[in-house]
């Protein structure tokens, strides 16, 4: 069945948020997505979303962004500034991995370059699995990648996680004193008979990759844009050097023009009229294209295909469009990964900017450039238009004082 295709932004909205439409992108994907949290549909979702959203209170994402992401970014970190050089798309992945294993409930305990190379490999397979409808290789060589990796994920990291907090929770540890992550909220408070050992692992498999898949490309999409616009704009160099805020406002822009996906897909679960769209059978595939509808010049201005982080927004339209997507399905770590959106004038201090804008000003303090004797390259093994391999240095005579 052809899809029916959609890049009206109010129509995306109605039907992002329309409640007979079931998410349907990740269908070739089940062998890492079936049941989890992003392919549920309904009432079965909106229990899952009560159990596990409890985590992802704002002032987690505040204390994670002020508390904990500081100490992981530097220390995996660490290897690449003693190297002066890195390779982002790999850096990216390695940093937003352990950002997702802590809220996921994944520990880390040798805190190895070994150990996070290998955490990192699972992560990347989980990841194609869950995007195989756009991927280029043999589908079902890509399922039994996706089969290897979580034969080897159970018994090395996700085994001893779960051993480590059922102790806990048998013990009586106060619940302000357990990890406060996803794992642990299924252990403590999920149904067994819902939770079997095989969705557990999907579930967990899935936030891992989620998290590192979509803000590892996001950030090496911001780095990119936002270096190419202070080397052809140098009047504005400074000011993203010293205004963390107009900085986030450049990320944003980034993330409007490099969606993590670019379309979503639903389908009818009963007869649908949809508004701007018209009447939809039970059945019926919709195809909602955000890539095309966050450069609609309606609402981003003649140059909405270009970065440019001064652009002017209508009211009411949100800096990165419909990037983090809208509706029961929206990014659970939309203001994790891009912060809050500043509503008037804030307070630098204060402000929650979230984990891409930090980790790309932490690049960028230390002269991170891209590596002019190694090009960037796109990725090959996707239909999305990703970087596959980017290369960078870092140059002292750069670095932010």
């Amino acid at each position: 069945m052809e899809p029916v295709i959609v890049s009206d932004p109010r129509a995306i909205q109605a039907g992002l948020r329309h409640p007979d439409l079931a998410q349907a992108l990740y269908d070739e994907g089940r062998v890492i997505m079936d049941g989890v949290i992003l392919t549920l549909h309904g009432p079965a979702h909106r229990r899952r979303r009560l159990l596990e959203f409890g985590v992802f209170r704002k002032d987690f994402f505040h204390w994670y962004e002020r508390e904990v992401f500081p100490r992981t970014l530097a220390e995996t970190m660490a290897p690449d500034r003693a190297a002066g050089r890195s390779e982002l798309v790999d850096l990216g992945y390695r940093v937003t991995m352990n950002l997702t294993a802590d809220f996921a409930g994944i520990d880390r305990p040798e805190r190895s370059a070994e150990e996070t190379a290998a955490l990192r490999r699972m992560v990347a397979v989980f990841s194609e699995g869950a995007t195989l409808v756009h991927s280029t290789r043999p589908r079902e060589e890509v399922r039994a990648e996706v089969r290897a990796a979580l034969a080897e994920f159970v018994p090395r990291f996700l085994e001893p996680a779960i051993a480590r907090r059922r102790a806990l929770i048998a013990a009586g540890t106060p619940e302000e004193d357990q990890p406060r992550d996803v794992l642990t909220v299924i252990l403590r408070d999920g149904d067994p008979a819902e939770f079997t050992p095989e969705l557990i692992a999907r579930e967990i498999a899935f936030y891992l990759q989620a998290g590192a898949h979509s803000t590892a490309n996001s950030t090496v999409h911001a780095f990119h844009d936002i270096w190419c616009w202070m080397r052809d704009h140098p009047a504005d160099a400074a000011r993203l050097r010293d205004d963390p805020v107009f900085f986030q406002r450049a990320v944003h822009e980034s993330l409007r023009l490099h969606p993590a996906s670019p379309v979503a897909w639903r389908r009818a679960t009963r007869p649908v009229t949809l508004e701007g769209v018209g009447p939809l059978a039970e059945g019926s595939l919709v195809e909602f294209r955000l890539a095309e509808a966050n450069r609609d010049p309606a609402l981003f201005g003649a140059d909405a295909d270009r970065f440019n982080p001064h652009r002017p927004l209508p009211p009411g339209v949100l800096p990165f469009g419909h990037s983090f997507g809208i509706g029961v399905h929206a990014c659970l770590g939309r203001d994790l990964d891009g912060g809050v959106v500043p509503r008037g004038p804030v307070d630098p201090a204060t402000h929650q900017y979230g984990t891409v804008t930090l980790f790309l000003r932490a690049l960028f303090a230390l002269g991170a450039m891209p590596d002019p004797d190694d090009p960037p390259r796109p990725a090959r093994h996707t239909a999305r238009p990703n970087w596959g391999h980017y290369p960078i240095i870092f140059e002292e005579a750069r670095a932010w004082s």
